[in-house]
């Protein structure tokens, strides 16, 4: 499996759901998902901002996506202070690895991705996606 390699060497910070719901409250994070469209659009954290790492998952493996980092650059600063989200806290944890090890400072992967924010009491009710 090549194509999941990633820069697991780098630290990555998860924070739990409830740290995360707390950290978004603030507004002083934004979010990032992860997730392919398909799956964004089904229902994302209020304000996220949607950049795929995947760009097709098939039997035959995972293509990623090769501008990941540049795209997630157009959107923050090294020294912006986001989360990063999936589904279920594997495919953030590697993204949020490679933004690491671009030089991101205020990056946190949140563990147990967007199912555990829908488990958790702090968690508003999800918006479904609008088309930008």
């Amino acid at each position: 499996m090549g194509s999941l390699r990633s820069s697991t060497s780098a630290a990555v910070e998860s924070v739990d759901a409830e740290a995360a719901c707390g950290l978004l409250a603030s507004e002083q994070y934004g979010y990032v998902d992860v997730r392919m469209w398909e799956d964004f659009e089904k229902g994302h954290v209020a304000g996220a901002r949607n950049v795929p790492y995947y760009l097709s998952v098939t039997p035959h493996g995972k293509e990623r996506n090769p501008d990941f980092v540049d795209q997630v650059a157009a959107l923050h600063s090294k020294e912006d202070r986001f989360l990063v989200g999936c589904r279920s806290g594997v495919r953030s944890r590697l993204a949020t690895a490679d933004l690491v090890a671009a030089g991101f400072a205020n990056v946190k992967n949140l563990q147990g991705g967007y199912l555990s924010l829908l488990k958790s009491t702090s968690y508003p009710q999800p918006q479904a996606a609008s088309h930008q």
